[in-house]
């Protein structure tokens, strides 16, 4: 019994620990970023960035090609306008690495 019970978390840690430790930056934006910056008019962040950058940008987010990493995560921990900030128990750092890298096309 003692043997079955290690070998299973034997099994489970390394698959928690691989997921942990890569975590998809798409996957990261679809569920935070997404609700409020996805395209269509019942997007607030979407309708705040057209308004703020008329003309400019698209306001979809995901389009945005100037953004810099450092800028993605200084925003998501600081808020900026309307946007709160994310705390870490929210979007972990390794999270935030991943949803940097996938907003700004850094590999």
């Amino acid at each position: 019994m003692r043997q079955s019970v290690l070998l299973l978390a034997m099994a489970i840690v390394p698959t928690m620990a691989a997921s942990a430790a890569s975590p998809d930056g798409a996957a990261v934006y679809d569920k935070w970023c997404a609700p409020c910056h996805a395209p269509g008019i019942s997007h607030p962040g979407t309708q705040a960035l057209k308004a703020k950058y008329p003309g400019e940008w698209q306001g979809v987010l995901r389009d945005w090609k100037e953004l810099t990493p450092d800028y993605v995560r200084l925003t998501v921990r600081q808020g900026i306008s309307v946007m709160p900030h994310f705390r870490k128990t929210e979007i972990s750092d390794a999270e935030l690495d991943a949803l940097a890298r996938y907003i700004a096309r850094k590999p």
